[in-house]
């Protein structure tokens, strides 16, 4: 018998001052059952990190780990092209090189314990390529996953480069450093 996904609502009160945007989020999520709470909260501070108010560039969860052609989050167009392809974790390199001829953006958002390894073993590779890569640091995405709960009511403040999220549970704040940006 095949393991369901757990569901969990956020109800976000997003403030990002880096765009001057602020905005109430209402997301449902699907934790994959190979999935730990780190990844999946990861997937909501990227989808904080890179919500638009423009309605003709929506950002979607996609299918995540049940689609493995698919990204952790993409925006298309109303006419379908790809224009974001989100990733998190630490992808191959031909997962990295695919989506970059895919999508007009890229971005990679490592979390894990193993994300100084990735990042040293493929920094020279992934320089030629147009892809934006954000490390977080791990203790403070596992501080976070913590205080999860699967209904929850939280802000999420972003300012330069980190992200200070208030729930019932406590408090905490993670920060990112851009090892690679190419998007601006």
């Amino acid at each position: 018998m095949a393991l369901k996904p757990t569901i969990y609502k956020f109800n976000i009160a997003l403030s990002d001052m880096n765009r001057h945007l602020y905005q109430t989020l209402n997301l449902t999520l699907a934790q994959h059952p190979s999935e730990n709470l780190e990844r999946m909260m990861m997937r909501v501070l990227a989808y904080c990190l890179n919500v638009d108010t423009d309605p003709n560039n929506k950002l979607d969860f996609t299918k995540g780990l049940s689609a493995v052609e698919e990204p952790d989050l993409w925006a298309k167009t109303l006419d379908d092209q790809l224009i974001l392809w989100v990733d998190v974790g630490e992808p191959s390199l031909e997962r990295i090189k695919k989506a970059s001829r895919l999508a007009r953006t890229t971005k990679i958002y490592s979390f894990n314990s193993k994300s100084d390894v990735w990042w040293s073993q493929n920094q020279t590779k992934l320089q030629s390529l147009k892809v934006d890569i954000i490390r977080f640091n791990w203790d403070e995405i596992q501080a976070l996953a913590k205080r999860v709960s699967r209904t929850m009511d939280f802000s999420i403040s972003l300012t330069d480069d980190s992200a200070y999220i208030a729930t019932d549970s406590g408090d905490c704040e993670c920060h990112w450093t851009q090892l690679q940006e190419v998007s601006r």
